[in-house]
């Protein structure tokens, strides 16, 4: 089928069938159509890459963010359960203190019971001291009456 084309020149349309330039012409122009076809095809498919590397960032920059959140969460979590370990060290340490002071207390008890037993026995040692004595005068006491009256 011989190709069409329309040209102006100067106010004047020719309508040409078979002209070798205007076949030239337009297979220039059919090349020169196909390669920016094959070029906006290839910017296409370059710029729906990039929109999928795009959104596969996002997706990334989405889970980092949800991760920093989780370890903030963790971090939370961690900062109450020592500041719980804190408080339970601090009650502990209060409550080793006043052991402490209940101990001392009581070693005190037993020095001072100690002390009062000592003194309690060298009160029954001293009474048995002069029990012994009033024995010895009893019994000097008796010799000498028996031996006046003898």
């Amino acid at each position: 089928m011989p190709l069409l084309v329309r040209w102006c020149r100067r106010d004047v349309m020719n309508d040409s069938y078979d002209d070798p330039e205007v076949r030239r012409l337009a297979e220039g122009h059919r090349t020169s159509a196909e390669r920016a076809r094959n070029e906006a095809e290839q910017f296409r498919r370059l710029a729906e890459e990039a929109r999928e590397v795009r959104d596969h960032h996002r997706e990334a920059l989405e889970m980092v963010r949800q991760e920093r959140e989780q370890f903030r969460d963790t971090a939370e979590t961690a900062r109450l359960a020592s500041e719980e370990a804190r408080i339970a060290a601090e009650k502990a340490r209060a409550a080793a203190d006043e052991a402490r002071a209940a101990t001392d207390a009581a070693r005190q008890a037993i020095v001072d019971a100690v002390r009062a037993t000592a003194d309690a026995l060298n009160a029954s040692i001293e009474q048995m001291r002069v029990v012994e004595e009033l024995r010895r005068e009893l019994r000097d006491i008796k010799d000498v009456d028996m031996i006046d009256s003898n």
